[in-house]
Order: C-alpha cells, then structure tokens, then sequence
C-alpha cells in the first residue's frame, strides 16, 4: 500500500515529495471506448495524474435508482488511469458546475417546491447522503491508502461563489469520511478572498481555480491558509461556449506561460479542462449572467490541449513542452491523427410530424394550469401544452416565467415564439371558428449551473395569459424523448414547415469518428443509432455534432432528426472535421 500526505508545505507520495501535474477529463463526457487513448495521451503529455467529476444527474436518474454501468462505470475509469500509470483526484460533488445541466444535481430534487440544494435543507440532504453512500462504496476501494490510485477527493465545488453554510460543507466532510473516503480531503474556490472564506473548511486543504495572474492567485490563497502546498485545482487554459455567441479559444502561447509560472512556482496543478469531451443528449448547462440566460453548446471541447475528438492541438504541443522542464516527459513517439470518416450526402427519404406522432410519444396530462416538468417528474427534453380555445376572438397571448422557449400553434399553424429573453412579448391570436387548439412547444435548453439562479425548473412556472387573463384547463404531454422507436415515419419527398421528425439510412465500411454537419437545418436534436448526440441550431457557433466511431456500425446506420422549424434542403453531412 502507498500513502499520500500533506506535510508543511508539500505532498508527499510514499514520504517523498510530489507535485501533482494532473488534467481535468470526466469519463461521462468520453466514450468509455476511448478511455484507454485519452490516459495514454495524457501519459505522453507528462501528466501523472487525471482529475475527474462525478454526475450525479446520471447517476441517480430517478430517486433510489442507480447506474454505474457502461460509461457510467466509474470505478472502471479509475481503474483504467492506474493500468496507464496514472493518479486520479476524484471530485463526487454532489454539486460540480462544469457546465452540465444543473451543475450534475438530478432534476427531480426539484419536484420538492420547497427545495434548497447546496445547503443543509434535510430532504437535500438525505437525498445526498444516498448518493454518496451509492457512489463512494465503488470509489473507497480506489484509495492509494488502499492500493489504488486516488490520492484526494473534493468537499463539494467552488461553494464560496455560492454560499457560506459551514454546517453543510462539515455535513459533506463527515458523510465523505463515514464513507470510508480517509485520503486528503480539498476544496477549491476561485481566488476572491470572500470565496476562499466562504467556501473552506477548517482542517480541509484548500485550493485555488484561475486562468492567469499565478502569483497573485497563489498570493490570496497564501493570505487565506498560511501553510500548505500550493495548488491551481482548475488552470483554465480554456473556455466554454454558448449559443449565438463567439467560439471561445484561449492563446497556446499564453497557456504556455502561465503554466511555466504555476510550475515556477512550486505548485501543483490540474489543467482545466485537459480534454473536455461532449455535452452529449440534454446534458449541457447555462448559465444566467446579467439578467439573461445563456444556454451552452453540446461540444465540450473547450479549445483544450486534446480536442473534443482526442487530436493533439498545438496547445497539447506548447503545454508538453514547458511541462518537459520539470519532469521527464516519457521518451516515445507521439500518436498520429487517427483517421476520420466522410460521407457522400445522406439523402433525408422519410418523416413524420410531430402533430402525428405525439400520442405515439406521450399521454396527455391534464392540468388546472400548466405545471413545470420537473412537477410531472420529467427532467429533460420538451414539454407541450395543450388548450381548446372558444371562439371567434382575437388578442394577445404572453407568457409568464417561460424556461426557456416556446414556439406557438393555432391548430397547427406555427404564430410565433417566445424566449426567456424576451419575457415581455405577445403573440396575437385570431380564432375565427367556433374553436381552436392552441399548442405551445417548449424547449428546456439547460438547467442553469452556475450561480444563485440555480433552481431552474423547466416549462412554464406561472401561467398563459390571453388579454390579460389567465387560461386553465390544460392537455399537457411531456416529451423526453429518450425512445422514438413509436415514431411511425411515412416517406417525404420535400421539407415539412412543422415540427417533425425525419429518418435516414447511412452505410458506412469502416466505422471512424466523424461529425454530423446540418446546413440549412435550423434547431433541433439529433441522434444516430438511438444515440442523442446533442442539439444543432444555425446561429452557432457550433456547427456540427460529435459522432465517435462506437456509435457506428459496419454497414446500415440509422440517422433520426427532430427539426422544430424547418431545413432547406433533405439531407445531412458526415465530415472529417468539425
């Protein structure tokens, strides 16, 4: 057995001094097919340790149900990085930010209107204790104090950008340690010193998340813990992205420095995020900044030194090398590119509407009002609302507390759409007949996961107003869509302007990672093989979709679309590069 120790100023593996040089991976955001490349990569860079989170939203998908197999097995992924000779520095949460819906907290917490997460509130609490103990009884026997290769576990996530309950975080420590976690415990925080104050831990070694100005950063976390080693757990060397905004990109040569200085130093690190991955399915968050909601792309990949695909950027290149100064980086050849797939243009042959297939996808809930998903026990995906309105009469149609966009039909016919952006708009609404059937779709883009908007239910929280008047009596039908294999598609020689699904077949020789372009495609889902690889939408910056070779198959491959708007032209790209 090996020990791990915080001793003065330094870690100390086995008695001798150590620094940490670790990247940030997370086994949820990387086909477990491509565990072993990604360790081995990292490997070569010089790294001896990985640092990964837990998420619990997929974990414990429904209360009390757990899973911890296929990408989810994560006892496996520790595993994995000591077979390449790696450590690992395990982060369970419960809460991990990391731009994952909900910052990794499961959705039905917020079935409870009176729920506080991130506190000592006691059903969060006991819903944490659950978990942890689930989790932890696959992690313990991962230790090094017990011949595995995790040498510190985190106490919560940057809780000092959240709150300052110090019941809570000694609540977190104790259920780690009766949990049989007895490596180091560790926090960290950004480097504000009212968020290092508020989110330490008296007897819990602290750290510090940054992406520049090491000195300075290393100089508050000094003021804060006098004694210690030093530790940047998050150099953020890049960054995320949202939607209708800028792609994010942070210099190599910038990168390069700042490390040499962390390096410089004396301090450990952990290089956040080393390879990002994919926010795969619903799985990406947002955040709320300014008084505007900003939902995030399903590319992970961060413009990290390995990219979303695992090729060596030249930020791996100009990272290694500085990392060369102070160790000895192993004296083998670095991989090539592996190659990837094209496609001629897939030919879209069929679809089916939504309209159509919606008692096909889900039953009708009635409800006085409309009630948020989480209140119907849905966590992801759409939800439709459904009313009968009296006519003939006109007006205007508002929306109150929407999250997060709604798109409006009168018997069909699309009206308009509305975005939580934008609370303060109206649609008007003609129903000349006697009636008419008024659906309002509405997209959950990402629970926030940053931040004091962090309860973010999904849907409509406070109701439908047609001038100025509330509508009840409500045909609700949620729409997670986790299985369309009911989806009964008819051929289609021609775009449909409606809400719809569509269908094609793909044959591929061998199957290589590849990515899924859609231009003149305008928002929607997409998935191949039954796999929901993310969503798509034309105002970027993210203009196609990761698509690892595992999900393919020699021979036929089945592409599903769900377009909410409309797509100028029936057919998909498969490309070499994103």
């Amino acid at each position: 057995m090996s020990t791990f120790q915080i001793q003065g100023n330094e870690f100390l593996l086995d008695g001798q001094s150590f620094r940490i040089i670790s990247g940030a991976m997370h086994y949820f955001r990387i086909p477990r097919e491509y565990w072993d490349d990604r360790f081995e990569k990292a490997r070569l860079m010089g790294l001896n340790t990985v640092e990964t989170y837990a998420a619990w939203n997929l974990h414990e998908p429904k209360p009390g149900e757990f899973h911890f197999e296929g990408n989810l097995d994560v006892a496996a992924y520790i595993q994995a990085a000591a077979a390449h000779g790696l450590k690992v520095i395990f982060r369970p949460g419960p809460y991990i930010c990391s731009e994952w819906d909900f910052g990794g907290l499961p959705a039905w917490l917020l079935k409870d209107r009176n729920m506080r997460v991130r506190c000592s509130y006691p059903p969060y609490m006991e819903a944490v204790e659950r978990y942890f103990k689930a989790i932890l009884a696959r992690v313990a026997p991962l230790q090094i104090s017990h011949g595995g290769p995790i040498l510190m576990v985190q106490v919560e996530n940057e809780y000092g950008s959240y709150g300052d309950d110090k019941t809570y975080l000694g609540a977190l420590r104790d259920l780690l340690r009766g949990n049989r976690i007895d490596v180091p415990l560790f926090t960290s925080d950004g480097e504000i010193g009212t968020h290092l104050k508020a989110g330490t831990l008296e007897g819990v070694h602290a750290t510090v998340n940054f992406g520049g100005a090491p000195e300075e950063r290393f100089k508050a976390l000094r003021q804060h813990q006098p004694v210690g080693p030093l530790m940047c757990t998050e150099f953020w060397d890049g960054w995320f992205d949202y939607w209708g905004i800028w792609h994010q990109t942070r210099s190599p040569r910038a990168n390069a420095r700042n490390l040499d200085r962390i390096l410089k130093a004396g301090a450990s690190v952990n290089l956040y995020m080393w390879h990002g991955g994919t926010n795969f399915g619903f799985m990406s968050g947002a955040n709320f900044s300014f008084g505007k909601y900003l939902p995030m792309v399903s590319s992970y990949d961060y413009d990290a030194p390995l990219s979303e695909s695992g090729e060596l950027t030249k930020k791996y290149h100009a990272l290694r090398k500085v990392i060369g100064r102070y160790t000895q980086l192993p004296q083998e050849p670095l991989p090539s590119p592996a190659p990837r797939l094209a496609l001629a243009p897939v030919k879209i042959l069929e679809g089916a509407l939504l309209w159509q297939s919606l008692p096909l996808l889900s039953s009708p809930v009635k409800t006085v009002a409309p009630e948020p998903m989480e209140s119907l026990g849905q966590n992801y995906g759409f939800i439709l609302y459904r009313k009968q309105m009296a006519g003939p009469q006109k007006g205007k149609l508002t929306i109150a507390g929407l999250r997060d966009r709604a798109q409006v039909f009168l018997d069909g016919k699309p009206l308009g759409i509305f975005e939580r952006n934008l609370p303060g708009r109206s649609i008007r609404i003609d129903v000349p007949g006697s009636s008419g059937r008024l659906d309002i779709l509405v997209e959950n883009m990402g629970r926030v996961n940053f931040g004091p908007e962090l309860m973010d239910r999904k849907g409509i929280l406070d109701g439908v107003f047609f001038n100025g008047s509330q509508l009840f009596e409500w045909e609700t039908f949620c729409l997670p869509l986790d299985d369309l294999s009911k989806v009964q598609f008819a051929t289609v020689n021609q775009p449909i302007h409606a809400p719809a699904f569509y269908r094609a077949q793909f044959e591929v020789d061998r199957p290589m990672d590849t990515f899924l372009a859609l231009p003149g495609w305008t928002k929607g889902i997409a998935w191949v093989n039954g796999f929901n690889l993310g969503r798509y939408w034309r105002i970027g910056p993210q203009r196609s979709l990761y698509v690892p070779a595992s999900l393919l198959r020699t021979g036929a491959n089945e592409l599903v679309i769900f377009e909410l708007h409309q797509t100028k032209k029936l057919q998909a790209l498969f490309r070499s590069k994103p």
